[in-house]
């Protein structure tokens, strides 16, 4: 369209047209963003709790097996007192677990003593075990006394690969000629870790070359296939039977002792003494092979944790914990209990990360498009926070949002950014010339031209970033389950934990077609929210 055919009338029509056509596109946002704000807070708020209520106990596990079966005994332990327990299972690491505790989101959990001395009062004298519970109590916190066992780390491989290499411990290990040669794989945390391989390898002097990261269930399966040779194990692992593995000696001493403490809130045993009291029955209760056996039972027998626990606690604790059996039809009912209660987790983080997203990244990119300087700044910050690790950012939003769907919704809030608001951008860089000039001679205000010209132009890329962003949104939100707020990332975690196929699946194929149905969504959207002119000129 050139100047010289320019019909201020004619256009003038289609800018009104245009206009009325953005209208839905306006409304939808609005209540879009309206209503997932409204359910945020329906789902997310607690209901006031009277004084004739009992007392809410929040125990925390991390993402293994053995402190899961812990966290279930707790939380049984704290109901025969009458409170109300919640376990918040498989939060992730040590990390995520310490900041949840001081945060007040969890009020207890067990951790290994090797463990605290060296990620979490690192750089404090400690001593001994005394010392180790001074330090803790600077922060608040309470440490009860060793539990019984001690699970320190160690390295394992399968009897094939110790007959092959003919080593039994560390020094060999690192002295050996085909040392170069052999694929670690260890767990994250041991990864990075100051008492996991960074110490170990300077300890023993092991220049081994390929050292990844990966998740600790995987791990076990990848030596049994061959994928690698060694990996990090956990003394009482149940995997170390059921994969026939050999555990090679700490012959140096390197590895700390671990034993297993319960760390609790000052605050708990102010307010709830008997829950403590209750709690702190575990202490000298539980030696390294009946952990082993009681690993195993979840492992390898495929029992429930809560139903291990209990039948732990009635056994060595003299509890009358009400153990139930399940029948095919109450299995049934309860996967489909979980798939409902995962799926609108799930939908609850991806809607309100998404509306959020959309009312800050549109317009961050329409300043980046009138403002171009600020613009590549603005670019590429959301360009580097794309790049953040998730599990980083959980951690570092703990202290700040504590557990749940909150820290869950800012990281995909911000893992949302980058789609839209660059598609925004470009839809607005990719607008013809000869457009712009029309809407220039019309005489309009430059909101007026961004308004009624430009944005309804640019909707198809915007658009399509929102379906991106929103497609994203669907499988990252898995994280959320790291730090208690559920969706379908429950029942991966777990399903990869415990090597239940089934379990998995419950949780990847939902996700997989909620992110079709949303893909179908947006698709079917585009009749509504685009200029009918634009989809013409898209379909030719």
């Amino acid at each position: 369209m050139s100047l010289d055919s320019f019909e201020p009338n004619e256009f003038q029509e289609q800018i009104e047209s245009v206009e009325d056509l953005m209208k839905p596109l306006y409304f939808a946002t609005v209540c879009y963003a309206t209503f997932s704000f409204v359910c945020f807070n329906l789902f997310s708020v607690n209901e006031p709790v009277s004084a004739a209520e009992p007392i809410t106990v929040r125990i925390g596990s991390k993402a293994f097996t053995e402190s899961v079966i812990l966290g279930e005994a707790l939380k049984q332990l704290a109901q025969s007192q009458g409170a109300k327990a919640v376990h918040l299972a498989e939060l992730g690491g040590t990390q995520v677990c310490w900041k949840a505790l001081l945060a007040g989101e969890i009020d207890c959990y067990v951790e290994y003593t090797g463990t605290i001395q060296q990620e979490i009062v690192k750089g404090e004298p400690i001593r001994d075990e005394e010392s180790l519970r001074s330090a803790l109590n600077e922060s608040h916190v309470r440490m009860s006394r060793p539990i019984g066992f001690n699970n320190t780390y160690a390295l394992g491989l399968t009897k094939q690969t110790t007959q092959k290499l003919n080593i039994r411990t560390l020094s060999e290990l690192a002295r050996h000629p085909e040392l170069s040669k052999l694929v670690f794989r260890f767990s994250d945390e041991f990864l990075d870790r100051e008492d996991g391989w960074k110490g170990l390898s300077q300890k023993y002097q092991m220049d081994a070359k390929d050292v990844r990261g990966i998740d600790h269930a995987l791990a076990y399966r990848g030596l049994k296939s061959g994928s690698h040779q060694i990996t990090d194990v956990y003394t009482t692992d149940a995997e170390i039977r059921y994969y026939d593995l050999d555990v090679l000696e700490d012959d140096r001493g390197y590895f700390p002792v671990y034993q297993a403490v319960i760390l609790y809130r000052d605050d708990l045993e102010q307010s709830a003494s008997n829950v403590v009291e209750s709690l702190l029955q575990l202490e000298g209760k539980i030696d390294n092979s009946r952990m082993s056996e009681l690993n195993a039972r979840t492992r390898l027998d495929r029992i429930d944790e809560s139903r291990v626990a209990a039948d732990f606690l009635n056994e060595h604790l003299n509890q009358s914990i009400p153990i139930t059996s399940e029948s095919s039809a109450s299995k049934f009912a309860k996967v489909i209990r979980r798939i409902t209660t995962t799926t609108i987790q799930h939908l609850l983080l991806v809607a309100v990360s998404l509306s959020a997203a959309i009312l800050i990244a549109i317009p961050l990119g329409v300043v980046a498009f009138l403002k171009p300087k600020l613009g590549q700044a603005i670019l590429n910050t959301v360009g580097i926070i794309q790049t953040l690790p998730s599990m980083a950012v959980l951690v570092f939003t703990i202290p700040l949002l504590g557990l749940g769907a909150a820290p869950a919704i800012f990281a995909l809030f911000l893992y949302s950014l980058l789609p839209i608001v660059r598609n925004t951008y470009q839809g607005l860089r990719d607008i013809p010339s000869n457009l712009r000039e029309s809407a220039v001679v019309l005489g309009l205000s430059r909101w007026a031209r961004l308004r009624l010209v430009e944005l309804p132009l640019a909707s198809t890329s915007i658009l399509a970033g929102i379906k991106t962003a929103a497609v994203i949104n669907v499988g990252t939100a898995t994280i959320g389950a790291l730090v208690g707020a559920g969706g379908y990332g429950q029942p991966i975690l777990t399903g990869i934990r415990l090597d239940d196929f089934q379990l998995v699946m419950q949780g990847a194929i939902p996700a997989a077609v909620l992110a079709i149905v949303v893909q179908a969504g947006f698709g079917l959207s585009e009749r509504f929210l685009i200029p009918a002119g634009l989809r013409i000129r898209k379909s030719e």
